[in-house]
């Protein structure tokens, strides 16, 4: 494989072309509803990704709220580009040794799949040229560009798209990478080591969705595919896996195409709703019930190569029903997945015949209510697989959460682009840069070696706290004399395993100080961290109520004592059957009551002796 990776980060500055916050929202003021349609771009073509998303007719609504204004609503020209993200942008470029541009121009980039209420996005290119260094490799950097986010996607049903425009021009610096990694594995590296340096900056958004990856992937024998928008790190390896499995599926089947002499299908749809009277049950069923209607394309020379369901790996199957999705419907049925329960073999031998099929071909089914959607779905069945005789087409494809992808339109082209004429370029003298130059960050290699060598930390501790952008907050927290392994286990384990939770908000230094301090002072157990931390980042409360709200206050002995006893009493038979075996189980039923108000290792002292004097009592001769 060979692949590329554009890695988009949100800045912690205000909007890109408009002075309002960027913060998400909840509350909504107002709806307004568009269409959008596409335009020529500079070279006067239409590009055809906004091509096919003009064909899907779609209505897009807009919710407006309180950190968006009439820049975001396309009713008030953009301001000034904004320093601040300008200023990260060059930074980040002089990190990654590339070369910043003498004059920084905007262009508008065509994207009309509601994303952005003008048809466009904004992008201003600011660097090219660079090399990031990653385990003793250099991988090119072509660009470092700053762009406005899109809007953020709330729901899509039935032809209308849902967006709420708090997303809309958040500043988003964008690096891409050549085509030089050659492995899953790498490309993780490459987007890990790419996001350090980011966070390096200390002016990035923190959070899910803040950082994205686009990537870009070919085989040999195929083409350049994007997976756009991947959130999560931990699955970019396996996004890129998955992709070269399909792309080596879609070379065999054009392979055996060949082999087969097969020619690309030129036939049109051919209604058999008549022939599917006698089905029960299942969607088709359900469609015929609506007054619906069912269409077949004859696919001649596909017999075997469209896959059965339970086949593992890709299938090419899937291939045609995600094209036929973006006509509306819900998916079709093929003839290598057929007969079934629902659609038996007298249905099969019916089409078959209907359609004049020879062993070696295959067919596609669609029913719905709908029978222009039908038509239009197997118009675009038979356009992918004409597209199977040319091998891996080029299009963009949006990353599943089980790490595969599905369809999501054709690959964009140079005809999206045009200059941007409401905003100026922006000049940026020598004596810019040399400002710039003269007080970059710390590099990441460079603070986790410090970090080793300064707080004894172990390597993976400090790569770790580098990777996820904590190394400043740690420095903080340590310099206030609080200890470093709870530090450690504090922003590396709780806080991670929390920032998913929907109510999660990111606490502050002081927050995170006042909360050790409280851990130092022994008001709670370090077992109860988790939960004092939770109440911290999702109740939003202080340390000291925090303490309190988890429960958490502090354990006499004498109470823990107390505790110990009465799990003995209550477990008189575990003990009697397994003696001092019995310490594990019994450990557990002690710890889910004073778990987080004592110690852990205290606790097991106790209960260890506490048992021991038990079964000594119950043996005989004592």
């Amino acid at each position: 494989m060979r692949a590329g990776l554009e890695v988009h980060q949100q800045l912690a500055t205000s909007k890109l072309f408009c002075d309002c916050p960027s913060e998400l929202s909840e509350e909504v003021r107002a709806t307004v509803s568009r269409k959008l349609r596409p335009t020529g771009g500079e070279l006067t073509g239409v590009d055809p990704a906004a091509q096919f998303e003009a064909s899907l007719d779609q209505t897009f609504r807009y919710e407006v709220v309180p950190t968006s204004c009439l820049v975001e609503l396309d009713e008030e020209p953009p301001h000034a580009i904004n320093p601040d993200a300008v200023e990260v942008a060059l930074e980040l470029a002089l990190l990654l040794h590339a070369d910043p541009l003498d004059e920084i121009p905007v262009m508008r980039k065509i994207v009309i799949d509601g994303s952005n209420t003008a048809g466009f996005q904004r992008t201003a290119l600011v660097a090219v040229g660079g090399w990031i260094d990653v385990d003793g490799t250099r991988y090119p950097i072509e660009s470092v560009c700053l762009e406005e986010d899109a809007a953020r996607k709330i729901l899509e049903d039935r032809g209308e798209v849902r967006y709420r425009l708090d997303r809309l021009g958040i500043p988003l610096v964008e690096v891409a990478t050549g085509p030089e990694i050659t492995s899953p594995e790498r490309a993780r590296a490459v987007a890990q080591a790419i996001g350090a340096l980011l966070r390096a900056t200390r002016r990035v958004r923190r959070g899910i969705g803040t950082i994205r990856e686009d990537l870009n992937l070919s085989v040999e024998g195929g083409t350049r595919v994007e997976i756009k928008g991947v959130q999560e790190l931990r699955l970019l390896a396996t996004y890129a896996t998955e992709e070269v499995a399909r792309q080596e599926m879609l070379l065999r089947v054009k392979a055996e195409l060949g082999r087969r002499g097969a020619k690309p299908p030129e036939g049109e749809p051919t209604e058999v709703t008549e022939l599917l009277r006698g089905v029960k049950s299942g969607p088709v069923a359900t469609a015929l019930a609506r007054g619906g209607r069912a269409f077949a394309l004859a696919l001649p020379g596909f017999a075997t190569l469209l896959g059965r369901p339970d086949a593992p790996g890709p299938r090419f199957g899937r291939e045609l029903a995600d094209h036929a999705r973006t006509a509306g419907v819900a998916g079709i049925l093929h003839s290598d997945e057929l007969p079934t329960e629902a659609v038996g073999e007298e249905a099969v031998r019916s089409i078959r015949s209907r359609l004049a099929l020879a062993e070696a071909d295959a067919f596609a089914l669609v029913a719905s209510p709908d029978a222009q959607r039908a038509v239009e779905a197997l118009a675009r069945v038979r356009r992918r697989a004409v597209a199977a005789f040319a091998g891996v087409p080029p299009e963009t494809r949006d990353p599943l959460p089980d790490g595969t992808t599905r369809y999501s339109r054709p690959l964009p082209g140079r005809s999206r682009m045009y200059p941007e004429t409401d905003v100026p370029p922006v000049p940026v003298p020598r004596e810019r840069l040399e400002a710039l130059r003269a007080r970059l960050p710390e590099l990441p290699d460079a603070t986790r070696e410090r970090l080793q060598s300064q707080y004894g930390l172990p390597e993976d501790a400090a790569r770790q706290l580098v990777q996820d952008g904590e190394a400043v907050r740690f420095e903080a927290l340590a310099g206030r004399g609080h200890p470093v392994p709870a530090i450690s286990r504090l922003l590396l384990q709780e806080l991670p395993a929390l920032r998913a939770r929907p109510a999660f908000r990111e606490p502050s230094d002081e927050a995170l100080g006042e909360l050790l301090s409280a851990l130092a002072e022994g008001r709670f157990a370090k077992e109860g961290l988790a939960p004092v931390l939770e109440a911290v980042a999702v109740g939003g409360q202080r340390a000291g109520d925090a303490v309190s709200a988890a429960g958490l206050s502090l354990l006499t002995e004498d109470q823990l004592e107390a505790v110990i006893e009465r799990v003995l009493d209550s477990n008189a038979a575990l003990i009697a059957e397994r003696g001092r075996g019995a310490l594990s189980p019994l450990m557990g039923d002690v710890m889910r009551e004073v778990r987080g108000r004592f110690d852990g290792k205290a606790v097991a002292d106790r209960l260890g002796h506490a048992l021991a004097r038990r079964v000594e009592r119950a043996s005989p001769g004592t």
